[in-house]
């Protein structure tokens, strides 16, 4: 995996590096995490405008990180599928996302250590049933924690392959159309502070993803709103990690 990772991000720096995998089927790079993905929600603030004004509210940036969980049976890989329960949820939504995965472990990190502890970067796509959010209080958990609902991949680009993981141009489209385009410049909350704050009396272990929030463009904020359908094509980028592709249909 290691290996993979650094051809690629030596050989093509962000160009996705077709032809070097081209014979390979990849699984998602952590297939069998032993613990829950941590997701960072609302880091970024056209993301958070444009859920207030879907749902006609006024939430202003919180004071710290708002961190819940997707378990890994939500887990897909690469060219994988995403699920739709029709019976379950009608409000399927992408928000595409820079993944940090931890390569040292620890507890109390303080931000000025925080990047020691990164291995690497990778694409996460927080597919959300955004109908069962709302039907179980706005908490979280449940309406992304479905099963098909954690795009992941191509692969993880090691840490010393990355420029700067807070000046990477971030996107999604959906059947080749630009729904999702902004830049991770645009956290609220750098990756050290994320880093700090979630293990504050938490212990983050080797293996560990942290998905650092989305931009602007989401399906349920569009006039009307523009859901995930069976047959959709659903493309992640984020400049020097790679390309995740995955395709939606009915469970």
């Amino acid at each position: 995996m290691e290996a993979l990772a650094a051809i690629v991000a030596d050989a093509d720096k962000g160009q996705h590096a077709g032809a070097i995998v081209s014979d390979v089927t990849l699984m998602a790079p952590l297939p069998t995490p032993r613990k829950n993905f941590f997701c960072v929600g609302r880091n970024y603030a056209e993301h958070i405008a444009e859920g207030n004004r879907a749902q006609n509210i006024k939430l202003g940036v919180t004071e710290h990180p708002v961190f819940f969980t997707k378990p890994p049976t939500s887990i897909v890989p690469p060219n994988g599928d995403i699920l739709i329960f029709p019976t379950v949820s009608e409000a399927i939504d992408y928000e595409v996302e820079l993944a940090v995965v931890i390569g040292k472990g620890g507890r109390n990190i303080a931000k000025e250590e925080a990047f020691d502890h990164v291995f690497g970067y990778t694409i996460l796509n927080d597919i959300s049933a955004r109908d069962i959010q709302r039907r179980h209080g706005g908490q979280y958990f449940k309406g992304k924690g479905l099963d098909g609902s954690c795009p992941l991949g191509p692969w993880i680009v090691t840490a010393d392959a990355i420029s700067d993981p807070h000046k990477l141009a971030i996107g999604l489209t959906v059947n080749g159309e630009q729904r999702q385009n902004g830049t991770t410049a645009d956290m609220i909350f750098d990756i050290p502070t994320l880093i700090a704050s979630l293990s504050e009396g938490l212990t983050l272990e080797p293996g560990d993803i942290i998905a650092t929030g989305t931009p602007s463009g989401v399906g349920y904020a569009m006039d009307p709103p523009r859901f995930l359908k069976a047959g959709d094509t659903v493309v992640c980028d984020i400049a020097e990690v790679g390309q995740l592709t995955n395709t939606v249909r009915n469970a």
